[in-house]
C-alpha cells in the first residue's frame, strides 16, 4: 500500500475587530476568518493527508525541530510572520527558553524536507516589513532574495502569469492563459533558483534545491485578495498547487 503523502500548511488565518461608531454610541465586534480552504482543497483533492495549522495555533503547536517536521512531506507557511513562530507564548509571557523554529524549517530542507512559501501581507517581507523573513534561517533555504523592507507589488487592475519554464513539472499540463493575480511580493531569484513564471518583470514561481531538500516561492496568494475568484476557480489552480507540492516533496 502506497504511503499517504502529508503536508503541513501554517498561516492563512486572521481574526477583524471592528468599531462601530453610529452617533453618540459605538460597539465592536469580531470575526475570525481562514483563507486556506481553496489551497486544502486542491492539494486533498490530489491525496495529499493536509495538517492545517492557523496562525494562533502555529504559534504553540508548530514543530520545535527537523525531527518533528519531518514527518511532513512538504511544508508550506502561508500569510503567517515570523514572529508567530519566532515567540511561542511560553517564550513571550513566560520568559521559557525555547528552539528557534526558523532555524528547524531550514535544517529540515537541508534534510531533504519540501518548503513552500507562498506570498501575502505576512510573508516573504510583507506589510510594512513585519513579516520578517529577510535575514532568517528560513531565507537561507527559500530560492530567492528578500527585500528588506514592505516588499508588496500591489496590482488592482490586475497581472498575468507569464510562465518562462515550460519544461518544469510546476507547471506540467498546465494552458499558457493563467487569470490575473492583484499583487504579489517583490522577490530576487538566488542564482541557484529556476524562474518558472513571472509577473511583469518580477518573479512569480521560484524553485531550488538545498542540501538534500527542495523549496519553491509563489510570491502571490493561494486565496483573496490577490488571487480573486477567477483564480481560486480556475481548472489549473488544483493541478498548480499539487504539482507545486509534489516538486517540493522530491517527486
Amino acid at each position: 500500500m502506497t504511503k499517504k503523502r502529508r503536508i503541513l500548511i501554517a498561516g492563512e488565518s486572521w481574526t477583524v475587530h471592528s468599531i462601530h461608531q453610529k452617533g453618540f454610541d459605538s460597539f465592536t465586534t469580531t470575526e475570525y476568518a481562514e483563507g486556506v480552504k481553496w489551497l486544502k482543497e486542491a492539494l486533498e483533492s490530489g491525496g495529499w493527508d493536509v495538517t492545517y495549522q492557523p496562525s494562533h495555533v502555529a504559534a504553540r503547536d508548530f514543530p520545535f525541530d527537523a525531527a518533528g517536521l519531518s514527518a511532513y512531506d512538504c511544508v508550506m507557511l502561508s500569510d503567517i510572520g515570523a514572529n508567530t513562530l519566532l515567540l511561542h507564548p511560553d517564550t513571550f509571557s513566560k520568559s521559557r527558553v525555547l528552539p528557534d523554529r526558523l532555524d528547524a524549517i531550514r535544517d529540515y530542507v537541508l534534510a531533504g524536507g519540501g518548503l513552500v512559501m507562498v506570498g501575502g501581507y505576512l510573508t516573504f517581507q510583507g506589510i510594512e516589513g513585519k513579516a520578517l523573513y529577510h535575514g532568517t534561517a528560513v531565507e537561507d533555504v527559500l530560492p530567492v532574495i528578500i527585500e528588506a523592507g514592505d516588499d508588496r507589488a500591489e496590482r488592482p487592475q490586475g497581472v498575468a502569469p507569464v510562465v518562462t519554464d515550460k519544461e518544469h513539472g510546476i507547471v506540467r499540463g498546465l494552458a499558457v492563459d493563467w487569470p490575473v493575480l492583484l499583487g504579489y511580493n517583490r522577490v530576487t531569484p538566488k542564482p541557484e533558483g529556476q524562474v518558472i513564471a513571472k509577473v511583469g518583470d518580477d518573479p512569480l514561481i521560484v524553485a531550488g534545491s538545498f542540501g538534500k531538500g527542495r523549496s519553491v516561492a509563489f510570491t502571490s496568494d493561494c486565496g483573496p485578495h490577490w488571487a480573486p475568484p477567477p483564480f481560486v476557480e480556475w481548472e489549473g489552480y488544483a493541478p498548480l498547487w499539487r504539482q507545486i507540492a509534489e516538486w517540493a516533496a522530491g517527486e
